[in-house]
């Protein structure tokens, strides 16, 4: 029942993006006689709608709690859908205090990314396992995403005010490389896109490959035990387990063996089939980029550039500090306090160098210079907006490329 409720609030934030991009676009139409009050009342239907949907998604959460008998942050289904879930919420409270619509167009769909992103891990509600029965999973988990949905919305502003100042028509050096860190930024985000969008393709069509490999592991009295695992992959297998064996494999434009096999040296938990996942992932977004980019004729960050005339350049550079000074706060608690006290409770240490430990603290030092330098050497407008673009990719590896390429302790909420 609580799917339901998700896919709900999904579609209904999908159709609150188009109502703010009506809002922009109709705005600088010269067949609207009122553009002020056209945007204006397209804005109320927007945030009118994400308030309704968010309303839809905070119900699917406590839904799924109740089904689950523990809050539903444990795995990456439900970790991303709660993240999508908090950055809404970040959007609903800066703009309300903002009254920014082209933000609705640039916030929404990262949440909207988040949740299509979440619904590819496996949706079934699975017992905790011991180093997470715990209370603290309530308070590190909840602060933290918090934290990082308001680096979300100041990235969407960052990302705004990159499309508004960056020259895509200059041809010096400095201006070539603004242009292609701003494309690189949406590359980043088709690319997850494409991935979302593979993995239900694949779904849809059956397509199946299983193989085997034996692992040894060590049992309850330390004796060394071999034992063979299975391993299903819903993306043809271009990357197939290391020393592992083919089962059975659905050919695909003709390819009917794996290209190669995974280094000895990637450790963890299906570690050669997430090194599949990440090839696919850049394959696809390559291809998904150039489709869009040759739809629109020109660079994608050109082809938005017109969104965002007549938007105070301030303002927005005001709302991404504004943004991360909030979340900042929030994410050091969740992140770092609250997690550490937790580490000593379940590992018995505060502090390891877990790979997710280490990239939280480079995220959280990352903002830190972030904020030292807005506030210190007043590195406002485009210098602070790379910043707050840049941070965010920080804790997009964080969140999505440790789980798929790193192993360590927090390789149970990946799959």
């Amino acid at each position: 029942m609580s799917s339901t409720f998700l896919l709900v609030a999904f579609i209904i934030y999908c159709i609150a993006m188009i109502g703010f991009v009506i809002g922009i676009t109709g705005q600088k139409s010269v067949r609207v006689t009122d553009p002020e009050n056209y945007g204006r009342r397209w804005g109320k239907i927007g945030i009118g709608l994400t308030i309704f949907g968010f309303l839809f998604h905070v119900t699917f959460f406590f839904t799924r709690w109740i089904e689950a008998g523990h809050i539903p942050t444990s795995n990456m289904f439900e970790f991303m859908t709660f993240l999508g879930m908090m950055i809404v919420l970040a959007f609903i409270v800066l703009y309300l205090i903002y009254r920014a619509q082209a933000l609705g167009v640039f916030a929404l769909p990262v949440a909207i990314i988040m949740i299509g992103y979440a619904s590819v891990f496996p949706q079934e509600i699975q017992p905790l396992i011991p180093a997470l029965q715990s209370y603290w999973l309530k308070i590190h988990v909840t602060t933290a995403a918090l934290g990082e949905a308001f680096f979300a919305v100041g990235f969407a502003a960052g990302i705004m005010y990159l499309l508004q100042s960056v020259n895509f028509e200059g041809t010096s050096r400095s201006e070539r490389w603004e242009q292609r860190g701003v494309e690189f930024t949406l590359f980043t985000l088709i690319m997850i896109v494409a991935f979302v969008v593979s993995v239900f393709s694949f779904k849809a069509a059956g397509y199946e490959a299983v193989f085997t490999h034996q692992e040894k592991i060590l049992d309850q009295n330390k004796v060394e035990q071999v034992v063979t695992n299975r391993v299903e992959y819903v993306l043809p297998p271009i990357v197939k387990p290391y020393q592992s064996e083919l089962v059975e494999m659905k050919p695909f434009l003709g390819m009917t063996q794996p290209l190669f096999e995974a280094p000895s040296w990637m450790e963890g938990a299906n570690a050669g089939r997430k090194l599949n996942t990440v090839i696919w992932s850049i394959l696809l977004g390559i291809v998904l980029y150039s489709l869009l980019r040759r739809i629109a004729r020109k660079p994608l960050g050109r082809a938005l550039q017109p969104l965002m005339k007549g938007i105070d350049p301030d303002d927005v550079d005001e709302i991404s500090y504004r943004s991360i000074a909030i979340g900042y706060p929030i994410f050091t608690l969740g992140a770092l306090i609250f997690a550490m006290i937790w580490a000593e409770k379940a590992w018995g240490r505060f502090w390891g160098w877990d790979p997710k430990e280490v990239w939280a603290l480079i995220v959280w030092l990352f903002y830190a210079a972030y904020l030292h330098f807005r506030l210190s050497r007043g590195w406002q407008g485009k210098k602070s907006a790379w910043l707050s673009v840049i941070g965010f990719l920080v804790v997009m590896f964080t969140l999505i490329g440790v789980n798929l390429v790193i192993a360590g302790l927090h390789s149970y909420s990946g799959t």
